[in-house]
């Protein structure tokens, strides 16, 4: 009789392969799962983008706006939530306060169209497009005057909108590294603190001076990057110093995920399905879109809550990280 026998410490050949295989098809898994929900998040609110109640003023003569103001909600039901204003100067002022995307003014030569491309590139097409249909049913044209322009240098706003995203991105990983990396909870403060205020100054001199794409004052300007940096950052070391590994991810899923998509960069929160544009502005990516835009563009205007915003996520992710535990220190062998 033939006694096969196997050496302590190894294993059969099939039960090595069974432990192998498992892990690698929950991995693969897990990884699919994670690109279905990435797609599904960043092509959904693309795929819905509409004009939902934005904010439009019509000024002029009382039973002239009224009549403007029928048509223009009867045009695109749902698509405009339009008011009137006494003059020209307080339309004018609505769009430089960010009350309102849009305004139409009626007078004795017509009727003319004022934008705030700063505001949103594409809402100020949409308004012209709206604007040449009312040329083609009327005969009459309508002149357009852009209030408050985006940087001639930049007439998309890509840099003020895509810059966003490299920036949450860096700040993600930033807070990750220092909260798996550096054990003292001081340091982790110095050094998120620090990557803050570089981020801001070193992303404006880029953008301001590199590319030449930024109004405005360079150090209030890098302020608001700081800040907002400081928001993604703070958050994400918070989360890792109290929950570990499994913070990394929640703060992954919660500030990228969900807050690219919902902020509204490249478009408008407005542009986004029906509750969900707000949504995104409680989260650091879009607050920080909308206070770099209010700052660089409207002198500020509009700025008090996306401020909050984000002054409260990097208070709180702070509070975390001080509150959480610290990585605890390696042991090094003492020989006998």
């Amino acid at each position: 009789m033939n006694i096969r026998t196997v050496e302590s410490g190894t294993e059969a050949p099939d039960t090595a392969r069974r432990r192998t295989v498992g892990p690698l098809v929950g991995i693969v898994l897990a990884v699919v799962a994670v690109q279905a929900a990435l797609l599904t998040m960043f092509a959904w609110p693309a795929l819905h983008s509409a004009p939902r109640d934005l904010p439009i003023v019509v000024a002029g003569p009382a039973p002239a706006a009224h009549q403007l103001a029928g048509q223009l909600a009867a045009a695109k039901p749902g698509a405009f939530e339009v008011d009137t204003v006494a003059s020209d100067a307080a339309a004018d002022r609505a769009l430089r306060q960010r009350d309102a995307y849009g305004a139409f003014l009626i007078g004795r030569g017509g009727v003319q169209l004022h934008v705030a491309s700063a505001a949103s590139p594409q809402i100020a097409m949409l308004l012209r497009q709206v604007a040449q249909g009312a040329e083609q049913r009327t005969g009459t044209h309508v002149a357009v005057t852009d209030v408050v322009p985006t940087d001639k240098d930049d007439p998309n706003g890509v840099v003020l909108s895509i810059g966003i995203l490299p920036l949450v991105m860096t700040s993600m990983l930033a807070g990750i590294l220092l909260g798996l990396a550096i054990a003292s909870r001081w340091l982790r403060l110095v050094g998120v603190l620090l990557f803050a205020a570089l981020a801001g100054l070193a992303s404006m001199a880029i953008g301001q001076y590199a590319l030449g794409a930024v109004p405005g004052s360079y150090l209030l300007n890098a302020a608001v990057v700081g800040l907002l940096a400081l928001a993604v950052a703070g958050s994400m070391l918070g989360l890792v110093a109290l929950l570990g590994a499994p913070g990394a991810g929640l703060g992954v899923a919660v500030l990228f995920v969900v807050g690219i998509p919902l902020a509204g960069l490249t478009s408008a929160p407005a542009l986004l399905p029906a509750g969900w544009g707000a949504v995104g502005q409680f989260l650091p990516p879009g607050a920080g879109g909308t206070l770099l835009r209010s700052v660089v563009y409207f002198d500020s205007a509009g700025a008090g809550t996306p401020l909050a915003v984000l002054a409260g996520w990097a208070v709180v992710g702070l509070a975390l990280l001080l509150v959480g535990r610290a990585k605890p220190r390696r042991r090094l062998p003492v020989a006998a």
